[in-house]
């Protein structure tokens, strides 16, 4: 089954990358969070991935 990388608007503090993410591995969205505040580089790789990743539909 094909499977699309996209943003959360359920499960999101910020813009739902880490959320997003979660879902598509099938992972708990904390170990994903965890992962982002001990990456050095982590504030430019979430800017960028808030950019480029699509929502799954309108966050209000």
């Amino acid at each position: 089954m094909y499977r699309q990388l996209k943003r959360s608007s359920a499960d999101y503090i910020i813009s739902g990358v880490c959320g997003g993410i979660a879902n598509f591995l099938g992972v708990p969205s904390l170990f994903v969070r965890l992962i982002f505040v001990f990456t050095p580089v982590s504030i430019l790789l979430y800017a960028a991935m808030a950019y480029f990743i699509p929502a799954d539909q309108e966050i209000l």
